[in-house]
């Protein structure tokens, strides 16, 4: 039950942050300068969920396994400029392949 309470919360708390930008503007347009913070922000995180997810840090130390292969290969490939549907299924596939590899 507590769960569903959480999940309610975080509904509520997501819909609430998500309304307050149009309602706290109100029509105006943001500075210039909190514009560019704020285009910069999406790729800073998601940056920092794919090596939080990549490198295992719940061991003491950094722990390298088949999914850092995978990051590689799809760094690889977006470095190529690849479709991103290709660099996604050579991410997979090399992560598959070191992971029966190892």
């Amino acid at each position: 039950m507590s769960a569903w309470i959480l999940v309610t919360v975080l509904l509520l708390a997501t819909v609430a942050f998500k309304a307050a930008g149009p309602v706290l503007l109100a029509g105006r347009d943001l500075p210039p300068r909190a514009r560019q913070v704020i285009s910069l922000l999406a790729p800073a995180l998601l940056a920092a969920l794919i090596i939080s997810q990549t490198f295992n840090t719940s061991h003491p130390g950094l722990t390298i396994d088949d999914r850092a292969a995978g990051l590689t290969v799809a760094l690889l490939a977006a470095l190529a400029r690849l479709p991103m549907l290709a660099v996604i299924a050579l991410a997979a596939v090399a992560t598959a392949v070191t992971g029966l590899i190892l």
